[in-house]
């Protein structure tokens, strides 16, 4: 690609987005903000820019599923990060319509806009994410790599968290999650983004233009919204231990995931826009190592100097899986990613924007509420 390009960044004023502009900034490109600031990511009281975003950053406020918004700052780009959603499983369960609309009828979208009137759009790249795999991969000794489904409610009622052999019933390891894993999406907001990016891969086929969808894991850093009780988990238990709340964990707090640094992130999203390897193609982004829930809400409270223990509730939510971590080795064949930042390494620039916030409203026992409410924690 052109040493300069025009670049379109929806949802481009939040957490990834803003970072991937400031990354595409310093190496020479145009970069364009499109968000509509939405209030639980922003805070109640977002009506304009945020802190932030640096001053050379163009942001057009507006609503994805808008044309007449969309529609003008799309035709002059050359590449477009698609990253606006609707961010949240738990919540998706309840506001089904509202995450449908802006995740599935939001990329539909731009795409119509793209096949109407497709400008010098040349390259696409879709946020995706790994909610779609449902539980992650795992090896049974007897019947090798297996895929299993949701854990029964009434094995998860008598606390015996770990996933079974779907064949032999026998005792499973985690292993790591590749792309080719069959995709078993557990809620609304999960079938969104399997939709989102399913959409963006065969639009793209369908027309020629190269897009990439990336699988991002548990992304973790400074500007990650804290009064988002829906957002990652790092964040989550940071905004509790900031109040002298105990991080709130399901389960027993040994089921695993994936984190990865936000500057990892910005520096695959780089690498698929740079690069023709990955066209038309789903990857990982991940750090490639798990780690328990419960280790995450230790290392934070260590780093903020805090002595509040987590509290493990030992009850689940409709739709969790129990392990699920990433297999990067495509995407380090393909584009030559290597994340670069351990996660211990991490926790210091997350800790140190979480430290730096005031007012930040303790969202999560409300959000807890609202689920256990509706009978999706038990």
């Amino acid at each position: 690609m052109a040493a300069s390009e025009r670049v379109l960044i929806t949802g481009g004023a939040g957490f990834v987005g803003s970072h991937l502009a400031d990354a595409l900034a310093e190496t020479g490109h145009r970069v364009v903000l499109f968000d509509n600031l939405e209030p639980q990511v922003h805070g109640p009281a977002s009506t304009g820019r945020p802190a932030y975003l640096r001053p050379e950053h163009e942001l057009v406020r507006g609503d994805i599923r808008d044309p007449a918004e969309l529609g003008p700052v799309l035709r002059r780009s050359d590449v477009v990060f698609h990253f606006a959603a609707m961010v949240g499983v738990g919540q998706s369960m309840y506001q089904i319509r509202r995450y449908t609309e802006v995740n599935t009828l939001g990329v539909a979208n731009l795409l119509q806009l793209l096949t109407d009137d497709p400008g010098g759009v040349r390259k696409v790249i879709a946020a995706s994410s790994m909610s779609i795999y449902g539980e992650g991969a795992y090896d049974c000794p007897a019947c090798g790599r297996v895929y299993p489904r949701l854990r029964a409610p009434k094995q998860l009622a008598s606390h015996d968290w770990e996933p079974r052999c779907p064949t032999c019933h026998a005792a499973l390891m985690p292993g790591p999650t590749d792309e080719d894993k069959p995709l078993f999406p557990t809620s609304i907001y999960a079938i969104n983004k399997r939709d989102h990016e399913e959409m963006v891969l065969a639009w793209a086929a369908a027309y020629g233009v190269p897009a990439v969808a990336l699988r991002f894991f548990n992304i973790y850093g400074s500007r990650q919204a804290l009064s988002n009780p829906y957002t990652g988990v790092a964040a989550i238990f940071s905004g509790r231990l900031l109040h002298g709340q105990p991080p709130l964990i399901f389960e027993d707090g040994q089921q695993m995931r994936d984190f990865v640094h936000v500057s990892d992130v910005v520096h695959a999203c780089r690498l698929a826009m740079e690069k023709a390897d990955a066209d038309y193609q789903v990857l990982n982004v991940g750090s490639g190592r798990p780690l328990s829930v419960l280790q995450v809400a230790r290392a934070l409270a260590r780093e903020l100097g805090s002595e509040v223990e987590p509290e493990v509730t030992e009850k689940f939510r409709a739709g969790d899986v129990r392990h699920c971590f990433a297999d990067i080795r495509r995407i380090g064949d393909l584009l030559g990613y290597h994340p670069r930042v351990q996660f211990e390494d991490g926790l210091g620039e997350l800790v140190a924007w979480v430290s730096q916030q005031q007012n930040v409203e303790d969202s999560v026992t409300e959000a807890t509420r609202q689920l256990a409410a509706r009978g999706l924690t038990r």
